[in-house]
């Protein structure tokens, strides 16, 4: 199993969203890093902190799971799609996409917090300069992040 932190902005998709929808497709991803990460790197089963990005206090929101195989992402098809790509084509698509669903909701950890601890420092996340939407996360920050979220004091 890998880990991944994953970015959607919560007035688009927020973990309260996937929540209530049980799953949802991961649309709009237009970077090819990302998107190779999706295509080559993730597995069924693989587990992603839901980091929600673009808001007043960014930061991880919950846990999703890979729920799919991935698939040619339909808004690079529609020109009313923010997300449109006049250069994808259906018979060859650029952008893909995987289906997450909702595993877990806890403590709302923002990105100051997750800054301020050492055990984090090399978390591709926090790289100065970092605006991947998909990033790997190590099973050490995985285990560290998930004590964080788990502690109510």
């Amino acid at each position: 199993m890998q880990y991944w932190l994953m970015k959607s902005e919560p007035d688009e998709v927020s973990i309260d969203d996937l929540a209530a929808q049980g799953s949802v497709p991961w649309f709009g991803v237009r970077n090819y890093q990302a998107r190779n990460f999706m295509r080559d790197a993730m597995r069924l089963g693989d587990l992603a902190f839901f980091y929600h990005s673009g808001c007043a206090e960014p930061g991880i929101a919950g846990i999703c799971e890979v729920c799919s195989e991935p698939y040619p992402d339909a808004t690079q098809f529609d020109p009313s799609s923010p997300y449109h790509d006049p250069k994808s084509s259906p018979e060859s698509p650029r952008w893909l996409l995987r289906d997450v669903r909702f595993a877990s909701k806890g403590r709302y950890l923002p990105l100051a917090e997750l800054r301020s601890h050492p055990e984090l420092a090399n978390m591709r996340l926090l790289a100065r300069g970092n605006r991947l939407s998909i990033t790997p996360v190590s099973p050490e920050e995985w285990v560290f992040i998930n004590r964080l979220m788990a502690d109510n004091s």
